[in-house]
């Protein structure tokens, strides 16, 4: 992978995502994309389980593709606990979870392009019916899209997060 240019995605432009993406999945043993919709996110927000989320999702995606042994990027605080929680859902030990391992193992790296890169083609398929920019909170046009359609519908679309932080500012108004 790192022969390939595969390093932490926050470091490639688009192009290079999707360059990668293809070399990616050429070489992998196998992939496979859980996708978690706005609304399942929003309520575990709301019930402040947003960690147990995404270790249950990490936990589908490894007891899918049944590897040797899974390397993940913790987002708990506890990078040990975060492992342990995804070992007891996907049913196996050998899971490595530590901060950062985005940029320390090439594989997680390569798992976040093609998470990219699948939530890229997302993005683009929402921009046929709206102009949404790039669906992050930097993005003016994103934010800006966001603005009318609340202040039109007193909600969100439902393919934004209630959840996001500058969602939330904006519904408290309404």
């Amino acid at each position: 992978l790192s022969d390939i240019g595969v390093k932490d995605s926050k470091q490639l432009t688009p192009r290079a995502r999707k360059n990668l993406y293809k070399k990616i999945i050429d070489i992998a043993d196998g992939h496979y994309v859980a996708k978690i919709s706005p609304r399942t996110i929003d309520r575990s927000v709301i019930k402040n389980e947003l960690n147990q989320l995404e270790a249950k999702y990490m936990a589908k995606v490894i007891s899918k593709l049944r590897p040797d042994s899974a390397y993940v990027d913790s987002c708990d605080v506890n990078p040990g606990r975060f492992g342990r929680t995804i070992s007891k859902l996907a049913k196996t030990r050998r899971i490595h979870s530590s901060h950062h391992a985005d940029k320390r193992f090439p594989v997680v790296s390569a798992a976040s392009i093609v998470a990219k890169v699948n939530r890229d083609r997302a993005i683009e398929k929402l921009r046929h019916d709206y102009d949404i920019g790039s669906g992050y909170p930097s993005d003016r046009k994103t934010m800006e899209f966001i603005k009318r359609w609340v202040m039109v519908n007193h909600s969100v679309p439902k393919f934004v997060r209630k959840s996001w932080k500058p969602v939330k500012i904006m519904l408290k108004g309404y």
